[in-house]
């Protein structure tokens, strides 16, 4: 099996674990901030394991914990106690490491000592570093492969790594240290002999950087240099100041809104040839990495929070369109990458390496994307500059996408090593019939044509505005016939819902599923079909309370704790929501909005990839699934898309206009956000229950207050 074609779910990660997240770095741990080296646990850095254990000791004994903190996607502070009995009086001694995870990590350690004595202890910490392969870990298959040394060298420990001509380490800066080494496990202690004085405190810094061929990288946190100025701190400071800001009467919504800002700029990723360039990694903690549907998506939906997280993922996924034709990676001319990855068992790099580009959703996505941000007001030199890659990607649609030039875009893997399921629902069984048996390729999808269809649109929108009536009038043509093609072919008049693909056969898929809903949110159902997909999305067998499920509760493959059939997904059901919004079913579209910001609610604000498919009527909260990314860049995005459907707020700034026409839940206003990025301006929105005021943009923008394409109609004006 290749590193494309996982054997097995991911395992999952312990109750009460923290994930702490930076650029395409990230460390997960138990609530004490120890790493024990099993599961998932571990410091990761370029979708390496660099640090498998970091483990603190008293006197031999772990610390008990007492909380975690975690005020900055990055930064966690963990509190915990020593009990100690000290003559005839019972003290603690308190235990306070602060962590701050980037380019490796470093760790502020503290030990306070309440009572009226000095306390003397010994300090430990044990570190090791397994070098294991994200795939490996994310498979539960971590083998000891390669050369794995430790060396004590000063203060400092030295662990490293060679394997397949590839070399990797792990550095221990450790202060005030005694040092020994494990030479054959790549493994250490840091020792440290400590007298706590009388109602005061201990202090020491540890710092952990990676080595990648022999070069360590440049720290994050370095020793000599304030927390405060480190790059990461000063990232979220600027992303931060430069967002917009949020205010609504709904306790919910505004949690979630506030953590989707936070989540979203932690998940950023920076191009190493050009820092400004930021995108967006698809989640942690097993895709943090360039994702093309996903970073898409993301970019999509985030484009209300910041508007250059979708130029910046454009620009990064250009360089690395396809130019040849390659079985094993799946390249092909023009095509949008799937995967980007780090790791040496995946022989993955931004900086040159390998690409996996096994999506039939990306490539036509990417040019929606494009289309999209040029609604928002982009400079018309960046679409310029864009334009070509935009028809690049067309061409593959009709190329390549398109095997047996009947209309559609289709998918099958070019070798055994590829993704069987090449679209959002991409598990080995995501795709299946009503009777639960499993379709098989090649495999045209709904939603893809769907995206298609957007994809030909944005063209003739963006020929439009060039002043190229002709090549308009040429893509809205091709709009229009995939359209009737689509809802001639894809719908299944006995059972009123929409075939989630057909097969080799070209026989309808005809599961009931959520993804049908996607097509509703780019406009490619005839609007006489509408409400029957609408009816079936709300129905019982669909809807939990908590949202719609991927798949309906009647059909042969349900099962409400799986990956892709019947759970629940924030995001498809975020593009749901636009969907029946944008076709008018307005009530069912609050209904779906109003039970997903709930479940942020309990889940703290923060909703997960995916959660458990039961319905609300079984158990009184949703239910987690077990091994769900959180955070993860379209959940992350979902609160931010909820928003704009519910305020139906589009904007077209190269006709000067913009839509809004609020339809807020009860109990949702008064709401204000300041500071959305629309043309070269900065505008206000605030909704009470009388009245809705839009401030900030030029007088030569008019706007319209009802919505935009009611009728379900294409999203790009005619």
């Amino acid at each position: 099996m290749g590193p494309w074609t996982p054997e097995r779910e991911p395992v999952g990660m312990a109750a009460g674990s923290v994930t702490l997240v930076e650029g395409s770095s990230f460390c997960i741990c138990g609530p004490s901030g120890n790493l024990r080296g099993v599961g998932p646990q571990g410091l990761f850095f370029r979708d390496t394991r660099v640090l498998s254990r970091w483990d603190l000791r008293i006197d031999g004994e772990h610390p008990e914990a007492l909380a975690a903190m975690t005020p900055e996607p990055y930064r966690a502070t963990f509190l915990a106690r020593v009990p100690r009995r000290t003559g005839r009086t019972d003290a603690n001694l308190l235990v306070e490491r602060e962590r701050l995870v980037g380019n490796g990590l470093r760790e502020n350690l503290v030990i306070r000592n309440p009572a009226g004595e000095p306390a003397a202890c010994t300090v430990t910490m044990t570190a090791e570093a397994d070098f294991a392969d994200l795939f490996a870990v994310k498979a539960g298959r971590v083998q000891n492969l390669g050369v794995r040394r430790g060396q004590a060298q000063g203060e400092r420990l030295v662990l490293q790594h060679r394997w397949r001509g590839s070399h990797r380490g792990t550095v221990v800066e450790a202060p005030g240290s005694q040092v020994t080494a494990d030479g054959d496990r790549s493994a250490g202690t840091i020792t440290y002999r400590v007298v706590v004085p009388s109602r005061g405190q201990w202090t020491a810094t540890l710092l952990v950087t990676p080595v990648v061929d022999e070069s360590s990288v440049e720290s994050s946190f370095p020793l000599d240099r304030p927390v405060g100025e480190s790059v990461p701190a000063v990232r979220l400071q600027r992303w931060q100041e430069n967002t917009p800001l949020a205010t609504s009467g709904h306790v919910g919504l505004q949690l979630a809104l506030r953590r989707s800002q936070q989540d979203l700029g932690a998940l950023r990723i920076f191009a190493p040839d050009d820092p400004s360039l930021a995108a967006v990694a698809a989640g942690a903690p097993w895709f943090m990495a360039l994702f093309g549907r996903d970073s898409l998506l993301t970019a999509y939906m985030a484009l209300p929070v910041d508007r250059s997280l979708a130029l910046g993922t454009l620009r990064t996924l250009a360089r690395r369109q396809g130019r040849e034709t390659d079985p094993l990676t799946e390249e092909q001319p023009g095509r949008i990458l799937h995967e980007v990855r780090l790791g040496v068992d995946s022989g993955l790099s931004l900086g040159g390496g390998s690409i996996y580009y096994g999506t039939a959703d990306a490539t036509p996505l990417f040019v929606v994307l494009l289309g999209e941000l040029a609604r928002w007001g982009a400079e018309p030199e960046a679409i310029r500059e864009l334009l070509p890659h935009a028809d690049r990607a067309l061409d593959w649609v009709q190329q390549y996408g398109d095997r047996d030039s009947d209309g559609f875009v289709e998918y099958q893997r070019a070798t055994d090593r590829g993704l069987q399921n090449q679209g959002w629902k991409d598990s080995w069984d995501g795709v299946n019939f009503a009777d639960g048996h499993l379709a098989e390729t090649p495999i045209a999808l709904c939603e893809v044509q769907g995206y298609v269809y957007q994809a030909y649109l944005t063209r003739a929108q963006l020929a439009r505005e060039a002043g190229d009536d002709a090549a308009a009038a040429q893509w809205t043509q091709r709009a229009a016939t995939l359209k009737t093609a689509f809802n001639e072919q894809f719908w299944l008049p006995g059972q009123g819902w929409f075939a989630i693909a057909l097969d080799r056969d070209k026989k309808p898929v005809d599961a009931c599923a959520s993804i049908m809903g996607h097509c509703l949110w780019i406009g490619i159902v005839d609007t006489d079909k509408a409400a029957s997909v609408a009816e079936h999305l709300l129905s019982p067998k669909m809807f939990t309370g908590w949202g719609v499920r991927t798949l309906s509760n009647a059909m042969g493959a349900y099962d409400p704790v799986s990956y892709h059939n019947g759970s629940v997904w924030p995001h498809d059901n975020a593009l749901v929501v636009d969907g029946l919004m944008r076709y008018g079913f307005v009530a069912e579209a609050q209904k779906i909005a109003t039970s997903l910001l709930e479940a942020a609610q309990i889940f703290g604000g923060r909703l997960p990839e995916l959660f458990c498919g039961f319905d609300r009527s079984e158990y009184p909260e949703p239910v987690p699934y077990p091994t769900s990314c959180s955070p993860q860049a379209w959940a992350s995005a979902t609160p931010v898309q909820l928003m704009r459907s519910l305020l139906r707020f589009d904007p077209y700034m190269p006709r000067h206009r913009l839509w809004v026409a609020p339809v807020l839940p009860e109990g949702f206003a008064p709401v204000r956000i300041d500071g959305v990025a629309l043309g070269g301006a900065r505008m206000s929105l605030e909704v009470s229950d009388e009245r809705t005021t839009v401030e900030g943009l030029s007088p030569a923008v008019e706007v319209v207050r009802e919505p935009y394409s009611a009728n379900g109609g294409a999203l790009v004006a005619g």
